[in-house]
C-alpha cells in the first residue's frame, strides 16, 4: 500500500491528489495539509508528497511541514520509497537542507533534459506538464539532479543511496483534470507528446521491488 499524502491548503484545489492515488494501483489517501501529526511512512510501501499551493517557505504552514520533515527522514533512515511531486519535491529539498524560492507562475507544458539515467523517468518522454510558482535553486544535503530545464537546473533530483526521489511537474495533471482551476490553456497546451503519468507506474514498480527484493 502507498502513502498519498495531499498537501494541498486549499479545498477547492484538492483535485490532484485524488488523482495520483486514482492512477497508483494500491493506495491509501489521506489529507496532510493543516495536520500537526504525519503517518509513520513505515507502515507503507511507499510514501507519495503532493503539489499545493502553498509555499514551503510560509512560516505559517510550519505548524504542519515540520512533522512531514520528520516523515521524510524518517522514510530515508528505514529506506522506505518516497516521491515528491511539485510542492513535495521543494518540501524534500527544503527538509535536507535546500532552498525554495518564489517564481513566476506557470502553468503549461515544459520540455525537460534528462541528467544520466534514473529510475523514475525510465521511459518518459521530455514533455511534462507544469503548474508551479515556485522552484528549487539549491539541493538538499545528498540529494542530485536528475533533469533539468531552460529555467531551473534542479527540475528533479534523487538521493544519492536512499530510495527518494522528486519531479516538479505533475505526472498526476491529464486531460482528465485540465478543466480543474489551474490557469490551464488547453487551446494551447495539448496532451498529445506527454506521456508523464509513468512516473506513477515507475514509481509503483519501484515499491514492489523495495517490498519483495526482486
Amino acid at each position: 500500500m502507498i502513502l498519498v499524502l495531499d498537501n494541498e491548503v486549499q479545498p477547492d484545489y484538492r483535485y490532484l491528489g485524488p488523482e495520483i492515488d486514482r492512477l497508483l494501483p494500491e493506495s491509501e489517501y489521506v489529507v496532510g495539509a493543516g495536520e500537526t501529526e504525519a503517518p509513520d511512512p513505515t507502515a507503507y510501501d511507499g510514501v507519495v508528497l503532493s503539489g499545493s499551493t502553498a509555499s514551503v517557505y510560509d512560516a505559517d504552514h510550519a505548524s504542519w511541514l515540520e512533522p512531514q520533515y520528520e516523515l521524510i527522514e524518517r522514510s530515508i533512515e528505514k529506506r522506505v520509497p518516497l516521491l515528491g511531486i511539485c510542492f513535495g519535491h521543494q518540501q524534500v529539498n527544503a527538509a535536507l537542507g535546500g532552498t525554495v524560492e518564489e517564481d513566476e507562475r506557470r502553468a503549461t507544458f515544459v520540455e525537460m533534459e534528462r541528467l544520466g539515467t534514473d529510475t523514475i523517468l525510465g521511459g518518459l518522454e521530455p514533455v511534462v506538464p507544469v503548474l508551479h510558482a515556485d522552484l528549487v535553486t539549491e539541493l538538499g544535503d545528498s540529494m542530485e539532479a536528475t533533469a533539468k530545464t531552460a529555467y531551473n537546473e534542479f527540475f528533479c533530483s534523487r538521493h544519492e543511496s536512499a530510495p527518494l526521489w522528486t519531479v516538479q511537474f505533475h505526472p498526476e495533471f491529464t486531460e482528465r483534470v485540465s478543466d480543474r482551476p489551474s490557469d490551464w490553456n488547453p487551446e494551447r497546451d495539448t496532451f498529445d507528446d506527454s506521456n508523464a503519468t509513468k512516473v506513477l507506474d515507475n514509481f509503483a514498480d519501484a515499491c514492489r521491488k523495495n517490498r519483495t527484493g526482486v
